[in-house]
């Protein structure tokens, strides 16, 4: 992170070695491919930690071998995991290995070439939204705008606890969710970043990188 780079406290940046590391040698030019995923399904797995530290816990009645104890669990319905598809797939795969009973939501956004304004081209959520807790993922925070678009779109769904999760951030991305002042969790911490600096990558050369193609079929799949 640039320490000049002032950023809203809402947001957080991740200073964790291992994903700093890995954040490295995802950027040389001479990483393979099956490696950058593996990096990236890795460090996916390592922020959803970070995403989910505040989530709330309730207390239950449990056996275990020697007696009976109280213990916590979380509280209320299964997370909901959003990708902002396509490259969003990369993050969510590797949270999915934490959290392997999270429930998972889809938003499709292209940008329209008239206008560049978001256009959503596909919206799949599970039920009970508004009782869920809900983290976004976008491996870059580019503009902004397709996070705008998403997040508002889900709150118009119906969801209120509302986390966003990236790999990179740049810094019109930061200020463009940050103007937007999207109600989103109970926690101050709203948005989660590895890196707030300038990205060494181009939006196209990542996005060729993270994603494959998915099948109608293999979004379905993923619904409970």
């Amino acid at each position: 992170m640039n320490p000049a780079t002032a950023l809203p406290d809402s947001f957080t940046v991740i200073e964790h070695p291992l994903i700093r590391h890995k954040l490295t040698l995802m950027r040389r030019t001479d990483t393979p491919t099956p490696l950058f995923r593996q990096l990236l399904r890795e460090i996916s797995l390592l922020l959803a930690y970070e995403a989910t530290r505040d989530l709330e816990l309730e207390m239950v009645e449990i056996e275990t071998p020697l007696k009976p104890m109280t213990a916590p669990v979380l509280e209320g319905k299964k997370l909901c995991i959003v990708s902002i598809l396509r490259a969003g797939n990369g993050l969510l795969d590797g949270m999915l290995d934490l959290i392997p009973n999270a429930r998972v939501g889809h938003v499709g956004l292209y940008r329209d070439p008239a206008t560049l304004e978001p256009v959503e081209y596909y919206f799949k959520m599970p039920d009970g939204l508004a009782e869920r807790d809900v983290i976004v993922v976008d491996p870059m925070l580019a503009t902004g705008n397709s996070a705008v678009a998403a997040v508002s779109r889900l709150k118009r769904a119906g969801a209120t606890k509302l986390r966003f999760v990236c790999l990179l951030a740049a810094p019109q991305g930061v200020q463009t969710f940050a103007l937007a002042r999207i109600p989103m969790c109970r926690s101050s911490r709203r948005l989660w970043t590895v890196s707030s600096t300038t990205m060494a990558m181009s939006c196209r050369v990542w996005a060729m990188r993270v994603t494959a193609c998915m099948e109608p079929s293999d979004l379905t799949r993923r619904y409970r």
